[in-house]
């Protein structure tokens, strides 16, 4: 109670909480309640001291080249996490094993180099995650998002990926944006099933004018609906060299079939005929005496 007898507004409450629990902010970030903002700070390091119940952290525009899975696993809480403009790169296998409630994942501008089925696969509630602007990024394993089944908003756009297998997109239930513009498709016949997925989907593709094939040089700049009609008229008409090879060996075992089969009815004729006129002379005989 107040000196006048008056309870205390629930703001001051909180604070005088706070202030009890001696609740601590990481050094040159500000924070509120409950979330942790450490925007273009210059930090080289994951920041220390953060508050365990922390549900967003922002470590936009710094210098952070690895994210520790055991510092990352005290924030059990953690649904909005904001790595942006940092130099996270390489490995980053069983780094989010701690923080299962995430929602909001932005890695965009980044050094990542590939993407495993270990680097999301603990993520369950994930419903935004955003890779994009990462030049070197160049893999992506087929089952990446298979456990990450509420991911509505996936950003792969100005990557260094020139293949996406379709199945690492066409199973997400619950996917309705998909950014995959300005990188380096690579659109030839492998290629096709996944540029026929897009054509069908229902998921939206925005800057879609930018979503265009890089190689092969005959198709450079080709934006994807028109790839795919070029690519359904070569691919689908077009004979490589081991088709010819299998069609020559299915042609000569046709060839050495109607042979075989050729000779061993000449054969049966020629002892048919053998036999019919061995007993056409018995029975002259049998006359004859």
């Amino acid at each position: 109670m107040s000196p006048s007898g008056r309870p205390w507004p629930l703001s001051f409450m909180f604070l005088l909480g706070m202030a009890s629990e001696g609740i601590s902010c990481p050094s040159r970030c500000s924070c509120q309640y409950l979330e942790v903002n450490c925007t273009g700070q210059q930090l080289q390091e994951f920041p220390v001291d953060i508050p365990l119940d922390t549900r967003q952290l922002i470590l936009a525009a710094n210098n952070v080249s690895y994210l520790p899975a055991v510092e990352l696993s005290f924030l059990a809480d953690l649904v909005y996490l904001d790595c942006r403009k940092n130099l996270l790169g390489d490995d980053l296998d069983f780094t989010f094993i701690g923080v299962a409630k995430l929602v909001y994942l932005d890695l965009s501008f980044n050094n990542l180099t590939q993407v495993t089925f270990s680097t999301f696969s603990h993520l369950l509630s994930l419903v935004v995650l955003k890779i994009s602007d990462n030049p070197n990024l160049v893999a992506i394993e087929n089952d990446a998002f298979a456990n990450n089944t509420w991911l509505r908003h996936l950003d792969l756009s100005r990557t260094g990926l020139t293949f996406l297998d379709t199945s690492t997109v066409r199973d997400l239930p619950s996917l309705r944006l998909l950014g995959l513009s300005d990188n380096l498709w690579h659109c030839n016949c492998s290629f096709l099933d996944f540029i026929t997925w897009m054509m069908e989907s229902d998921v939206h593709f925005p800057d879609a004018d930018n979503i265009t094939c890089y190689t092969p040089a005959g198709l450079h700049a080709l934006r994807m609906p028109a790839a795919e009609a070029q690519l359904h008229f070569s691919c689908l008409t077009q004979l490589y060299k081991q088709d010819y090879v299998f069609l020559c060996l299915v042609g000569f075992c046709i060839f050495l079939a109607g042979t075989m089969a050729a000779w061993l009815a000449g054969i049966c004729a020629v002892i048919y005929e053998a036999h019919a006129s061995k007993g056409e002379e018995e029975e002259d005989e049998e006359e004859d005496l």
